[in-house]
């Protein structure tokens, strides 16, 4: 399986040659340094630890003196990458965004939006009470009765009020529509979790299922417009 860490930038659109437009979300990819390697050995498990994002101030002693062992520069984000096709790189290593190509199954996992204190209506999905004839419920959260089960408390899953999303949350089979490593970005068909600038992690898909499309090649824009500076 491979993995690499991104930042979402957003939204747009991109258009291939025969004029098929692609709803593509940006992530930005910086490389990822690989400042840890874990064995079954020493750790009981296999996986790297890699770095995104280089941290220019308010690096302390302890940052300071692990990276410097490692001749790398400090990081402000540490993730641990497990599969086998990771386990090649080395401390030092760099995992690009040609890791993926075009047309690429991935999956993408990020924190989903935090949308405050909600009610059972909108956290759950719940009906609705009366509006009329004197009803006094509404979007209350309902009856807490367990059917007869344990009735001295409320069983652990009950779906109550409370914090809304700011969790980690996965879309499955994902498809790359284009990875460039010169300028750091891996372009992913459709929308993935997350407000923008969020962290996320790109992986090979799990589950492959999904269904059979070719990514067609995108116009190159860059070709153009030496073409109009001619």
């Amino acid at each position: 399986m491979k993995q690499i860490i991104g930042r979402k930038i957003g939204m747009t659109q991109v258009y291939a040659e025969d004029g098929t437009m692609y709803a593509v979300t940006v992530v930005e990819v910086l490389p990822n340094v690989v400042t840890l390697k874990k064995t079954v050995e020493k750790d009981g498990y296999e996986a790297i630890q890699v770095g995104y994002e280089d941290k220019l101030k308010n690096v302390n002693k302890c940052e300071k003196g692990l990276f410097e062992k490692i001749n790398v520069t400090p990081k402000k984000d540490l993730f641990e990458l497990k599969g086998d096709e990771m386990m090649k790189y080395e401390v030092g290593n760099e995992i690009k965004a040609d890791l993926f190509q075009a047309g690429d199954v991935v999956d993408v996992i990020g924190t989903s939006k935090g949308r405050g204190y909600a009610g059972v209506i909108k956290r759950w999905g719940h009906a609705i009470g009366p509006k009329g004839h004197g009803s006094g419920y509404h979007r209350g959260q309902g009856s807490f009765a367990n059917n007869g089960r344990c009735n001295n408390r409320v069983i652990p899953g009950k779906k109550m009020s409370g914090h809304m999303g700011n969790q980690s949350a996965t879309v499955l089979n994902l498809r790359v529509v284009k990875t460039d490593a010169e300028k750091n970005y891996i372009l992913v068909r459709g929308g993935i979790p997350g407000p923008k600038k969020g962290l996320v992690k790109i992986r090979s898909a799990v589950k492959t299922n999904a269904k059979a499309i070719t990514i067609k090649p995108l116009i190159d824009r860059s070709k153009k417009e030496e073409a109009t500076a001619e």
